[in-house]
């Protein structure tokens, strides 16, 4: 299954983004087995997103070390010290104690740790994220922390049944996203627009996403654990 949904997915986005050079797809694995996960680099996929830590340092031993391995969900400071010195990207910082523990447990592992900054892009008061009046100050602020390097923004879009209803929203990421890359901001290398899951991937890929993460779309439904 995951091979033939990897091939399909891979044409789909492809050709949605093909304006823009094209999307890699980001393999989210929440509640999927390290068994599973390793069949998405035998289908192709080489970069995986895990939502929490507990999970992730469940499996890691297990996966396929090729895989360059995302947090995409939120990440509580506390849990920094188990990931900083290894993991390949932070697709979720979103405040300030969060900007400076990454930070501080890279340069104590002596290295750079790659991040998205995560933008609340519909304002939504239950998801986390950056408010837009705050994003650009934020940016040049943590762009100057040791140790840590943004490479571009991440957004969840509301959920809805109609991911036409979100195009605005993937624009406006976009617009971002252009903006602060040609400003060239010391201490980012702006590369990365993380939008778009199952549901919205394909509009998320026609306004500009670099990146999209696929879970259910790659492995079906999620596991029980």
């Amino acid at each position: 299954m995951i091979m033939a949904n990897a091939r399909l997915w891979r044409e789909r986005i492809a050709d949605a983004s093909a304006r823009w050079g094209g999307a890699q797809i980001c393999a989210v694995t929440k509640t999927q087995s390290a068994e599973t996960v390793n069949l998405a680099w035998e289908a192709g996929l080489t970069t995986i997103g895990e939502n929490r830590v507990q999970e992730l340092m469940e499996k890691r031993d297990a996966l396929n070390p090729g895989f360059c391995v995302h947090l995409i969900g939120t990440l509580q400071t506390n849990k920094v010290k188990y990931i900083a010195p290894w993991i390949d990207m932070v697709q979720s910082l979103d405040r300030d104690a969060l900007a400076q523990e990454l930070s501080r447990r890279a340069c104590a592992a002596n290295r750079r740790l790659d991040a998205l900054v995560q933008v609340n892009i519909a304002r939504e008061p239950q998801k986390g994220g950056v408010d837009e009046d705050e994003l650009e100050a934020l940016v040049r602020g943590w762009a100057k922390l040791p140790g840590l390097r943004l490479r571009g923004l991440m957004a969840i879009m509301p959920l809805t049944d109609d991911p036409e209803s979100l195009r605005p929203y993937f624009r406006r990421m976009r617009e971002w996203f252009e903006r602060l890359r040609d400003e060239g901001i010391e201490g980012t290398a702006f590369d990365t627009l993380s939008m778009g899951m199952s549901g919205d991937c394909i509009v998320a890929a026609q306004e500009g996403a670099t990146m999209v993460r696929l879970g259910r779309a790659l492995f079906g439904e999620r596991q029980h654990r």
